[in-house]
């Protein structure tokens, strides 16, 4: 048995991915900084048949990534699906001429330090299966800046730009790189930016459709 991993987990569309891959025979990882919002979470995928657990990590604290990833791997299984996530802070979206170089330094530890640390974690788990799939998942502004959104945006490309190389690097050991942008609002109605929808597309990018880089949940707005 192995180990779906999420980074950033929460209890909208998160959840949902975890129950998707849960259903699917993989145990869950739920990574968050909350442990009572990762109890419940845990809880709810338990009384639905799923093993899972939470584990506290930050994720611009690279050493409790790393710690929690590693213990995820002991615990459950290794890990062979890892999805990075988490939401952005508030403050990471000033317009871009109120934005100052100090300004970037927490939007890039999160969206470029946090992937990369989560990667490293999982890597070595995946080579000795012999397969994986890490996923990726932005917003629109990660292949269109939104000068109101500046150090989203500029995080979102830097995360891309890495993942992006990941996929190349890492196509011919059958661990496959993925990203899904989701240019709207993730919302219950939407026909392809529901939760349970984003669910699917992510297991499809897992399963199915172990080609493309580049994801789109639905078109870009003109």
């Amino acid at each position: 048995m192995t180990t779906f991993a999420l980074v950033g987990a929460g209890p909208g569309w998160g959840l949902a991915v975890a129950r998707r891959f849960g259903a699917a025979g993989h145990h869950v990882a739920l990574l968050s900084r909350n442990a009572d919002h990762l109890d419940a979470l845990a809880g709810e995928l338990h009384g639905e048949g799923i093993r899972a657990r939470g584990f506290t990590a930050d994720v611009l604290d690279p050493a409790t990534l790393t710690a929690a990833l590693d213990t995820a791997a002991k615990e459950l299984g290794p890990i062979e699906v890892l999805q990075f996530s988490p939401v952005p802070r508030g403050d990471f979206m000033k317009p871009v001429l109120e934005t100052t170089a100090a300004d970037l330094d927490d939007p890039l530890a999160f969206s470029v330090k946090g992937p990369v640390t989560c990667v490293h974690a999982v890597l070595p788990g995946m080579r000795e299966l012999g397969r994986g799939t890490l996923l990726f998942v932005n917003g629109g502004s990660a292949v269109r800046p939104n000068p109101k959104v500046a150090g989203t945006s500029v995080a979102f490309a830097a995360e891309s730009a890495y993942a992006a190389m990941l996929h190349d690097a890492l196509a011919s050991e059958n661990i496959h790189v993925a990203q899904l942008i989701v240019p709207g609002a993730i919302r219950p109605d939407a026909e392809h930016s529901s939760p349970d929808a984003l669910a699917e597309r992510l297991y499809a990018i897992h399963n199915t459709e172990r080609g493309a880089f580049r994801h789109y949940a639905e078109p870009m707005p003109t």
